[in-house]
This record gives structure tokens, C-alpha cells and sequence, in this order.
């Protein structure tokens, strides 16, 4: 159960460095290729452009491009391996805007609580005897 005052406090990141990462995160997740992309590497552990690409209805060009804009948002890293770079979910900065979400959502929650609150006393007040 959150307080109001926890409330108030939960969706805020901490500066602007912190906005701009989950802004970063949010853009790279509404694509929905990236998204099927961190489902891959998170089912394999760890994967090349070329495994991604045969599971995928993208070529190799595609995800490697992909990668590289879910490597910016700080949702995967990568690692050279010989010839080929392996990729594996980071999973900090999902879990940092998971947690901004979550903030903002029991912002809401204090919001939608309050009204809720005004709209009872309203009807409660219409449906006393006095209010006739």
C-alpha cells in the first residue's frame, strides 16, 4: 500500500539523466520487433544477429540495426566473441523504468482515489433527506 506521500514521490526519477533513460527505454520498446528481439535473448540467455534473425521475420541487417538501438537504451549488451558479437538482455534499466511505472501509477491511484472520495460524499449528500 502506498501513501500519498510515497506517492508523490514514486514517479519522479531522480534527474534528468534518469528521465532521459526512460525515455530512451520507452522508445525502444514500442517498436514491436525490439520487443520480440528481448523475448529472443531473453529465452536463449544469449544470441548473435544471425540466430536472432533466422527465428525472426527480419533479416540479419535489420536486427543488427535494431540492437544497436536497444544497446543505446541500455536494454542489451554486446560482446565479441571471435568474429561474432553476442547479445544478452541488461536488464537494469527495464527494471528502473518498471519502477517508474509503477510510480506513476500509484500517483494515479491517489488521484483516482480522491475523486472517487468526492463523488461518494456528492451522492451520499443528494441521497440524505435533508437535501430535498
Amino acid at each position: 500500500m502506498t501513501s500519498e506521500a510515497d506517492a508523490g514521490n514514486a514517479g519522479k526519477a531522480s534527474g534528468p539523466g534518469d528521465q532521459d533513460a526512460v525515455t530512451e527505454v520507452l522508445a525502444a520498446l514500442a517498436d514491436p520487433t525490439r520487443r520480440r528481439i528481448l523475448d529472443a535473448l531473453a529465452a536463449h540467455g544469449e544470441a548473435t544477429a544471425t540466430v536472432l534473425a533466422a527465428e525472426l521475420p527480419v533479416s540479419r541487417q535489420a536486427i543488427v540495426k535494431h540492437l544497436a538501438v536497444l544497446h543505446r537504451a541500455g536494454l542489451v549488451a554486446g560482446r565479441r566473441e571471435g568474429r561474432e558479437a553476442r547479445y544478452a538482455v541488461s536488464p537494469a534499466r527495464l527494471g528502473a523504468t518498471a519502477r517508474w511505472l509503477d510510480g506513476k501509477a500509484a500517483e494515479w491511484d491517489v488521484r483516482l482515489s480522491a475523486v472517487k472520495r468526492i463523488a461518494e460524499g456528492i451522492t451520499e449528500a443528494a441521497d440524505s433527506p435533508d437535501a430535498t
